[in-house]
């Protein structure tokens, strides 16, 4: 019975924390604008390590210890900076909507990265579950697919590759998070791609684009450090710590609705009753994924 409140309270944590990426998702397309991809991303992880470090430190979490620093610190270096650089990279030339639709292919991503690493293996169920839920996602995103800007396809390419990058993170993550905890790991990951990231943009002079900066631009950075930043990605390796990568990933195909949500709001990209029908969808492909079967419950049953 724990094992199983454990399984949903990572899923949940994984909703919770893809729901706030997908607002970031459409932050990040309106903020691009009048930023560069590495100074957004110096704000969205070096005001989260910032958040995240004093309550590390005065929980006494526990920290990595002895090698494991070293995959820690490349770990974080991949997905706290080169990631997110190509992730708002990917918004320079797309949309919000069509942007996060490319990263709702991470649950296929990261099953298929999982297989070929022995982390799990794929079955019918699971299977089932992620083609309705990014089907879903398809379905809620098909307006914003025929209006996307010339030359979009560079941007979906480069989300891909940036889905990719998440995919390997997940799957090379966990046993990272269990030796020590989900606090503490992202924690770390995040300062060491911070730091990178502060180096780069200090390198490249990209600090002067905060100049154009104004009212909603700072509002933007705020929430990509606060929420897009420090509490999504602690939910992120909450959740990988008690679930596994791919019933993870497969939330992120709600991170489309809520990117299309923003894009509405700032940008005034066209939604519809699709939208709401993709919805229902991408739930449902999370509830079959991230539940068994009642032959397999019995099987596991203690006797």
């Amino acid at each position: 019975m724990r094992a199983f409140r454990n399984e949903y309270v990572g899923v949940l944590a994984a909703v919770t924390s893809s729901a706030l990426g997908g607002v970031a998702g459409g932050t990040t397309r309106f903020a691009i604008g009048s930023s560069d991809p590495v100074t957004l991303g110096v704000f969205r992880f070096g005001v989260g390590f910032l958040l995240l470090l004093p309550i590390a430190l005065v929980l006494r979490t526990k920290w990595p210890r002895g090698r494991d620093w070293l995959a820690v610190a490349a770990l974080g270096i991949m997905y706290f900076a080169f990631f997110v650089v190509l992730f708002n990279l990917a918004f320079r030339y797309t949309t919000a909507a069509r942007g996060s639709l490319a990263l709702s292919t991470l649950p296929l991503m990261t099953m298929l990265v999982g297989a070929a690493f022995g982390v799990e293996a794929l079955d019918s169920r699971k299977s089932v579950g992620v083609t309705i839920a990014m089907a879903g996602a398809a379905v809620a995103l098909v307006t914003g697919l025929a209006d996307a800007p010339a030359g979009a396809w560079r941007g979906d390419l480069i989300m891909i590759a940036a889905t990719l990058v998440m995919a390997l993170y997940n799957v090379w993550s966990r046993p990272f998070i269990v030796r020590s905890s989900p606090l503490a790991y992202v924690t770390a990951g995040m300062g060491f791609g911070a730091a990178c990231l502060v180096a780069v943009a200090a390198w490249s002079d990209s600090y002067a684009s905060v100049a154009s900066f104004h009212g909603p631009q700072w509002m933007a950075v705020v929430y990509l450090g606060v929420f897009g930043g420090a509490a999504a990605f602690f939910l992120w390796v909450f959740a990988l710590e008690r679930t596994t990568p791919t019933r993870t990933a497969i939330t992120m195909t709600i991170n489309p609705v809520f990117a299309s949500a923003v894009g509405v709001l700032t940008l005034g990209e066209p939604i519809g009753i699709n939208l709401v029908v993709g919805l229902l969808a991408v739930f449902a492909g999370i509830w079959i994924a991230t539940s068994e079967s009642a032959g397999k419950k019995r099987a596991n049953l203690p006797t």
